[in-house]
């Protein structure tokens, strides 16, 4: 069992604890050979990997070389700082989110949402949105504290944003399943530029979700927050509440002060 100190210089473990082995699988587009194991080799090098041997190498078809490496990650992650900061962002339960939604905004939050663009998998925004939510914990649509609008897939970016600007939505959520040549990307910062030329970006929290979604890109294209792999209702409900709280007391403040 790795010891407190240990936690703050957390790396990778393969056979011995702290020995930081990988194993790297990727494809390069040249022809097998001597070179093309030089190639990979010294990529690995630049990724930072010590003592990288390739064990593995095959050609795919001719042009294309598919390797498998093992090397020795040097750098080293403070594990413990990341659980400190994390400790800090407890998730509410659903009845506590209604509850903190009642003493701190005093009406239900609006929350409209759709998966845009061409992509046409719901399974994400159905997840968040509706009753029978995912994996037992029900969906936005079952809090007593939000009131929602699925508008399901397929959904040009200009009807998610009218929708929102008539039901005069809190959050925007957005669900992108379809990744390939990252058209999920192109299609986001289209949605956060028609926002903000429709008026709706200073006033509406906008939030994107999706298995390669991440807090990182979503900020990067202009987006609130951004929501991955392993998020639950009660994990969207808890930001979206709190955010939103935190902005109408702002607004107040800043009533007050003018």
């Amino acid at each position: 069992m790795p010891d407190d100190a240990t936690l703050h210089r957390v790396r990778p473990y393969g056979d011995h604890l702290d020995d930081g082995i990988v194993q790297l699988g990727f494809t390069l587009p040249v022809p097998d050979g001597a070179p093309a194991r030089k190639a990979a080799l010294q990529l690995a090098r630049t990724m930072g990997l010590a003592r990288a041997e390739v064990v593995h190498q095959q050609q795919l078809t001719p042009g294309f070389t598919y390797f498998v490496l093992y090397g020795t990650c040097t750098a080293t992650v403070d594990f413990a700082a990341l659980a400190q900061e994390a400790a800090g962002e407890r998730h509410m339960s659903e009845a506590e989110v209604d509850e903190f939604i009642d003493r701190h905004i005093g009406r239900p939050v609006v929350a409209v949402g759709a998966s845009t663009g061409t992509d046409t998998h719901s399974v994400g925004i159905d997840a968040m949105l509706n009753l029978k939510g995912y994996h037992g914990h029900r969906g936005l649509e079952g809090y007593r504290g939000f009131r929602t609008y699925n508008l399901g897939s397929q959904v040009p970016n200009t009807v998610l944003v009218a929708q929102a600007i008539q039901v005069d939505a809190d959050v925007v959520l957005v669900s992108q399943t379809v990744t390939q040549q990252d058209l999920h990307i192109q299609n986001l910062t289209e949605l956060v530029e028609l926002a903000e030329a429709q008026g709706l970006r200073e006033r509406t929290i906008l939030i994107c979700g999706g298995a390669r979604m991440s807090e990182e890109l979503a900020k990067e294209i202009g987006f609130d927050a951004g929501f991955g792999r392993g998020t639950y209702p009660y994990h969207l409900a808890s930001y979206v509440a709190r955010e939103l709280s935190a902005r109408l007391a702002a607004r107040g403040a800043a009533r007050v002060e003018g």
